[in-house]
């Protein structure tokens, strides 16, 4: 895996596109300069929780015993079921969350799980899985990836004034078929690295 391609994998994780809904509804209190504040905030806490699970998660996966078979398996299985969801987006929030939230959004739900959810972090455990040694490829990708998708969500009114509800839910599901391509990809090398693994 490259550094492109990590950072795609995360890119198309995180679902800026599909994010932008949920931004607007999350913010829509709120004045033009306050939102941009918020969402910088809420971007910052996110590329900490990545980064901590990047530095954190092979030790996590060595208490629980996890072999890099299980986990890729397992990360092709969750990444399938958000690109399912972002081919049939349903009408509930990310994770069938309720969008009626009192108060100034702070980690929760823009952060977390938003940016950075179960997916994405899942992600991350299965990139540095591959190699642990490559820690800073890995981390440019996931800076990347934030990037962009902070980019996408700093100007998301601009975006869905110009895409539209229509036009934004075609690139989702766009952005969904690449991810489900890639989960079936992820779970086929999964069973490979099980079966290799066996005794003969």
């Amino acid at each position: 895996m490259t550094i492109f391609s990590a950072a795609l994998l995360l890119f198309l994780v995180m679902d800026p596109i599909g994010n932008i809904p949920l931004f607007l509804v999350t913010l829509q209190n709120y004045g033009p300069n306050r939102q941009k504040r918020i969402i910088i905030r809420e971007l910052l806490f996110a590329l900490a929780a990545l980064v901590l699970f990047l530095f954190g998660g092979h030790y996590l996966l060595r208490l629980l015993h996890i072999s890099d078979s299980a986990l890729t398996m397992a990360g092709g299985i969750i990444l399938f079921l958000i690109a399912i969801k972002m081919i049939f987006p349903a009408t509930m929030g990310q994770l069938g969350q309720d969008m009626d939230l009192e108060g100034e959004p702070f980690i929760v739900p823009l952060a977390i799980p938003f940016i950075a959810g179960p997916s994405a972090m899942a992600s991350v455990l299965f990139i540095v899985s591959r190699d642990s040694s490559r820690w800073p490829e890995w981390l440019i990708s996931i800076f990347l990836a934030w990037l962009a998708s902070g980019l996408i969500l700093f100007s998301a009114s601009h975006l869905s004034d110009y895409l539209g509800k229509r036009g934004i839910i075609a690139m989702e599901r766009l952005m969904g078929m690449i991810l489900t391509a890639i989960a079936v990809e992820m779970i086929m090398n999964g069973i490979h690295e099980f079966l290799a693994s066996l005794p003969r």
